[in-house]
């Protein structure tokens, strides 16, 4: 499966998810529907997973943490929030630049309209 066959079942879970609940949960609430709803369509996911900063010998784990990494090809960090800041897109492209990912989905669930909360973000794809 392609990144972009994979974002298609995100976005159009994260639809209906938005559809039934709305905008004002938790975030943790928004990831914990994602995936229970990813898993039922049979994708592989991991949470919560650590993001190294390799440089040099020296190498970070602590602070970096990716939401989901979907088939270890989509990278979804969510927000719950009344704006996303441009600091929430860079920490995405940072995001996939150290996971060597190419596709990375920010989606804020706290807005009227889920289409205007989803931003697809690139890595050489």
């Amino acid at each position: 499966m392609t990144e972009n066959e994979i974002a298609k079942i995100i976005v159009d879970t994260c639809f209906r998810i938005h559809k039934g609940y709305g905008p004002g949960l938790f975030e943790s609430v928004y990831e914990e529907l994602l995936c229970y709803e990813l898993s039922k369509e049979g994708l592989s996911f991991t949470r919560q997973e650590a993001v190294p900063l390799v440089h040099e010998n020296l190498k970070l784990e602590i602070g970096f943490r990716a939401d989901v990494i979907v088939e270890n090809k989509v990278l979804i960090e969510l927000k719950s929030v009344e704006a996303l800041a441009s600091v929430n897109y860079k920490q995405v492209i940072t995001y996939l630049k150290l996971t060597h990912l190419k596709l990375g989905l920010l989606i804020n669930f706290n807005v009227s309209l889920i289409k205007d909360g989803i931003h697809r973000i690139v890595n050489n794809l």
